[in-house]
């Protein structure tokens, strides 16, 4: 059974892992094929996978090329691919299907269970990644980076006007702790910083640990020299840095969102820098952003056919603010990370043909 976790701000989904009822077939016998997967990534996979019959397709698996996959034991595919019951028809020897994904909303979860397939997918594996991206961003704007190596390319070494500040005894306010803020929390506490959060479910064995507190969001705005942003987006998130709440920010304060652009109001950031209660704003996401559901669209070429994200990024207002940094949702995106995903997607086929199915939603 697939359980689902219903904290909005933690967003994480718990995966079963059980023994396999049956023997399907050994590893030397099973043949996978993975869809939507870059040149790079296959050297990659052979590399981890001797013994299996292996195929590759760069293109998404779909009615059209369903004879690819006919006789496949699983497959491994990406969102763009839409596993529908149509399509499962077609594939009567399928026994798994491997999602390289944290969303499996492209797969008809029950027609596949009803047909004795099982769904896997990546609950996890750009954490610390998107954490380290925020500090990048913040270090950026505490010592005027930009600034300084712009100027140091022109052959000016005058100091005037790059005087930063020091990171310790600042207090840096974390809305959403799950397992992203959660590294952030970690990160700050070498830099010294004095912690505060704000979470509809707080995790309070965690803050007693990391002798931090949680406090109301109207606290954490009038309280934080730094507010980072780490919740997904959802009804309750949209717009929770808003320009009603906006005048309760304290006066200076640095705002970063590497999460997603629709929990801030665009106008209320505008208005925060001119009316100076924003000193500095880092951004690695921005509100009219194509809609995204997994970061690693971005490197697609399905997206990249209906995205232009240069034409967003030119056409933005904030980008040409010389207190604001921008960065194009480029958080997730370290080799690590994407390695992570392809680690995470190996390992369910792994286990699934040793007869130990784990990370299964359905």
């Amino acid at each position: 059974m697939f359980y689902e976790n219903k904290n909005f701000f933690r967003n994480e989904t718990k995966t079963t892992t059980f023994k396999n009822p049956k023997s399907i077939v050994t590893s030397k016998m099973a043949k996978v094929v993975f869809y939507e997967i870059e040149e790079w990534e296959k050297d990659y996979v052979r590399e981890r996978m001797p013994g299996y019959e292996l195929e590759f397709h760069e293109e998404k698996l779909d009615q059209n090329n369903s004879v690819t996959a006919r006789n496949a034991d699983a497959v491994a595919v990406f969102i763009y691919s839409e596993i529908t019951k149509e399509l499962l028809y077609k594939l009567p020897d399928l026994k798994l299907i491997a999602t390289m994904s944290t969303g499996f909303d492209h797969i008809d979860i029950k027609e596949a269970k009803g047909r004795s397939v099982l769904v896997s997918n990546v609950p996890s594996y750009g954490e610390n990644t998107v954490a380290e991206h925020t500090f990048a961003l913040i270090l950026t704007l505490s010592r005027k980076i930009v600034e300084s190596v712009e100027r140091t390319k022109r052959g000016d070494f005058s100091l005037d006007g790059l005087r930063g500040f020091d990171l310790k005894g600042k207090t840096i306010g974390v809305v959403g702790t799950g397992k992203i803020g959660k590294h952030v929390i970690r990160m700050a506490k070498g830099f010294e910083m004095n912690i505060i959060a704000y979470d509809a479910y707080p995790s309070n064995d965690y803050a007693e640990q990391m002798g931090y507190r949680y406090v109301s969001l109207d606290e954490l705005l009038s309280s934080s020299d730094i507010i980072t942003l780490h919740a997904p987006l959802t009804d309750q998130t949209h717009h929770i840095i808003s320009c009603q709440n906006m005048p309760k920010v304290k006066k200076g304060a640095i705002l970063i969102n590497t999460a997603r652009g629709g929990l801030i109001e665009t106008e209320c950031i505008i208005n925060g820098l001119k009316e100076k209660i924003l000193s500095a704003v880092g951004l690695d996401v921005l509100e009219d952003e194509c809609f995204i559901r997994e970061e690693k669209q971005l490197l697609a070429t399905e997206f990249l056919k209906t995205c232009d994200m240069k034409v967003i990024l030119q056409e933005h207002m904030l980008i040409d603010q010389d207190n604001v940094i921008v960065t194009p949702h480029n958080a997730f995106n370290s080799k690590e990370a994407l390695q992570r995903i392809l680690d995470t997607s190996i390992e369910n086929i792994k286990k699934f043909f040793e007869g130990t199915a784990v990370n299964v939603v359905n």
